[in-house]
């Protein structure tokens, strides 16, 4: 069974390597991974080369995105996406195409598959992230798909509920499979490779808010003002935005914030899902708006302070607590956090051996 599977960022490609191990390993599937987007910017660390240093067999390359990231930028990179993908979809075939989450350029290139009648596995669907276009584009990637693998039992029934489909399955969230047997990486070496120092930190990680476009110039003032005020307390670890409309505007109030306290802030362009695994295991709290502090950091027993709308609407486990875009309150929030004792409840996203469900139904579906 000839299968692609899309990625365009460091972040659906961290969620999809469980699933891409196993079907590396399968003689059942022929697998072909289709990377695009931020994988082949070097603003974004070029992380194109982690794919390659995996050691997967075929990787088909396609270069879309522009640099531009304005409202403007981001519709001309849509575009570029979706007319790059019509040639490729045209030469390419496959009996199944899994596709992820809920970013923009992803949903350009499914979009662009859908006269060719190209079949579409979607992970991560029937979410809600009320302070982000994404919504829609998630949305988009529901209505393309013909097989749903969902997170929780709440969004199965929303992706039932817009497509009237029986072909949506509850396994969990996929990037958690085997997170029970997680090895840290040696705290000496990841400490050492990124340059953090051996002392508590938050790790931190913002993108802009999507749906009130204007108001991300004040939201990313604050971020910084938040973050400065809390190297009091805490070093700061930063993981950089992603290719987002207006994620410049977050970057620049990131580098001005290395810049005032350069002791106390380390930037990192890309952790790779281990070293990222690993230096959430060490940290102290998550600080930021990242779909990563909703699913993930319950099984690390972290605390997170998600900050603004980004996220709303998104089912969460009660190690996360929300604030607004203002720096007081953020500074509070985490104060309030640090003096809980540690975290010990569920991650109501874990299910176990995910990727496995995974193959076992596409086996089952094939037979069909």
């Amino acid at each position: 069974m000839k299968i692609g599977v899309l990625t365009s960022s460091r972040a659906d490609y961290g969620i999809y390597l469980p699933l891409l191990k196993q079907l590396e390993i399968d003689p059942f599937f022929q697998m072909e991974i289709i990377a695009f987007g931020t994988h082949l910017s070097k603003l974004h660390g070029y992380t194109l080369s982690d794919i390659k240093k995996d050691g997967f067999k075929t990787i088909h390359t396609i270069s879309s995105l522009e640099a531009d990231d304005s409202q403007y930028g981001i519709t001309k990179s849509y575009g570029n996406t979706v007319l790059k993908f019509a040639d490729f979809w045209k030469t390419h075939t496959f009996d199944l195409v899994f596709c992820l989450g809920d970013r923009f350029e992803m949903s350009a290139a499914v979009q662009a598959s859908i006269p060719y009648g190209v079949p579409m596995a979607h992970i991560h669907g029937g979410e809600t992230t009320l302070g982000a276009i994404d919504n829609i584009y998630r949305h988009q990637l529901t209505l393309a798909s013909k097989l749903h693998f969902v997170a929780t039992l709440d969004y199965k029934k929303k992706v039932q509920q817009l497509i009237e489909s029986a072909d949506s399955f509850n396994v969990g969230a996929l990037s958690l499979d085997g997170i029970k047997d997680f090895i840290p990486v040696e705290r000496q070496k990841i400490f050492g490779e990124f340059n953090i120092k051996d002392a508590p930190f938050a790790l931190v990680t913002f993108h802009p808010e999507t749906v009130a476009v204007e108001r991300n110039n004040e939201y990313a003032s604050q971020m910084r003002i938040a973050l400065e005020a809390l190297t009091s307390e805490l070093q700061i670890v930063v993981t950089m935005p992603n290719a987002d409309t207006l994620g410049g505007v977050y970057r620049n109030e990131i580098n001005k914030l290395k810049e005032n306290v350069p002791d106390k802030v380390v930037l990192v362009e890309n952790f790779g899902k281990a070293n990222y695994f690993s230096a959430m295991h060490y940290s102290t709290l998550l600080i930021g708006n990242t779909s990563s502090g909703i699913i993930e950091a319950a099984s690390f027993k972290k605390y997170v302070v998600n900050v603004g709308d980004r996220q709303k609407g998104r089912a969460q486990s009660k190690n996360t607590f929300d604030v607004d875009f203002n720096a007081v309150n953020i500074v509070n929030k985490v104060k309030e956090v640090l003096s809980l004792p540690a975290y010990s409840g569920e991650n109501t996203y874990y299910n176990e051996n995910t990727a496995n469900t995974i193959i076992k139904i596409i086996k089952e579906h094939d037979k069909l």
